[in-house]
């Protein structure tokens, strides 16, 4: 498996992955408007074939990053890939230096609420029916966070920018 930047010829087989993977999966116009828009990351997971087997699209904000989605092939769940676009993901956010990765995940995802518990995500919000659900319903998210740096204090400056001790 490796890891290389999401293409605009990758959207086909991004959208039959989401197609496959969620009921209420992402439109073409999320998917490409992540691939054109500053300040966005997407990530392809593919094997030796160049087959799509997982997919991670971030947004990057001041002091922190913001997990949007991130989609393993139905059948290849279980095999630690959606740990592997994770890792991915804590590399970028030390990189940019973020304070924070973000994200939502509904609470029905037990799969995946208990991935990013492992890997060190904290529940800290829920937003109220954030997610379609079935029969016009809507789902609750919860909000997660992982720290990945602490926060930088910085001595107070005089005028002249020398440090107040």
């Amino acid at each position: 498996m490796k890891l290389r930047p999401m293409l605009m010829q990758d959207v086909d087989a991004v959208m039959a992955l989401e197609i496959r993977a969620y009921a209420f999966p992402w439109t073409r116009d999320h998917v490409t408007s992540s691939l054109t828009t500053p300040g966005y990351t997407a990530l392809c997971l593919v094997n030796d074939a160049e087959q799509l087997c997982g997919y991670q699209i971030s947004l990057s904000g001041v002091d922190e990053l913001h997990l949007l989605n991130i989609t393993v092939a139905p059948e290849q769940q279980g095999r630690g890939l959606a740990r592997t676009l994770l890792a991915e993901l804590l590399e970028q956010a030390k990189q940019q230096r973020a304070e924070f990765i973000w994200l939502e995940v509904r609470p029905s995802n037990t799969r995946a609420c208990a991935l990013y518990e492992h890997e060190g995500f904290e529940t800290v919000g829920r937003r109220r029916g954030y997610y379609p659900a079935p029969q016009g319903q809507r789902e609750d998210a919860l909000v997660m966070r992982r720290q990945v740096m602490a926060h930088r204090v910085t001595a107070p400056r005089t005028e002249a920018g020398h440090a107040l001790d």
